[in-house]
């Protein structure tokens, strides 16, 4: 890890991922699609607010960021969320560059970094030593990306995030508690409420 890199995760606050979800959940105003990755992730996305607009991922380790910008793409007009782990997004670094490319504005993406593959008994990722998420998103291509500093720093940055014009990536440090509750796992049923909650789908 850089100095640079160093110095901003000793003066990035270490917070909690219900918390930091369910802030981001209280903004969401203009039905915004919210796409949570495998785990603690998307529990917490289930906890803090569910709605039709939510996606939540079953057991696609790294997909979040990749089927969030193909719902951006889709629908350029809608905000679209994305919340990941650190051991997710770095099974798919290569989606980083590939967003920066395609340059979705309507696109934010939150990486949850703990340091640890928390959900299989929280072995330590790259992120816990050597790699900065943030560093590595804007040698990407993605140049608005920043550490949250602190909950209000998130909050700041999300506001920013819904009016941006390019794609966005805020990192947050998070400690390792579980995530709040499970998700219903039912794909059939948490795929046709999504595209309900798209507008391209009746509700059965």
């Amino acid at each position: 890890m850089t100095s640079a890199a160093a110095t901003a995760a000793r003066n990035t606050k270490v917070m909690n991922r219900f918390d930091l979800t369910s802030r981001l959940i209280a903004k969401l105003k203009n039905e915004e699609a919210v796409i949570g990755g495998i785990g603690n992730t998307n529990f917490d996305l289930w906890a803090a607010g569910h709605r039709p607009q939510n996606f939540y991922m079953l057991g696609s380790m790294g997909l979040a960021f990749p089927i969030a910008l193909g719902v951006a793409l889709a629908q350029p007009d809608r905000r679209v969320f994305a919340l990941e782990g650190d051991g997710s997004l770095l099974m798919q670094l290569g989606s980083l560059a590939t967003i920066a490319m395609l340059a979705p504005k309507n696109l934010t993406m939150v990486v949850m970094d703990n340091g640890v593959y928390q959900i299989t008994g929280a072995q330590p990722t790259p992120a816990a030593a050597v790699a900065d998420i943030v560093a590595i998103a804007a040698a990407s291509g993605l140049a608005n990306s920043a550490w949250a500093a602190d909950e209000e720093d998130f909050e700041r940055l999300v506001d920013q995030a819904l009016s941006a014009s390019r794609p966005t990536l805020i990192g947050v440090r998070i400690d390792d508690r579980p995530g709040v509750g499970t998700t219903r796992r039912d794909p059939v049923q948490i795929r046709e409420r999504f595209m309900h909650g798209m507008g391209v789908r009746e509700p059965l």
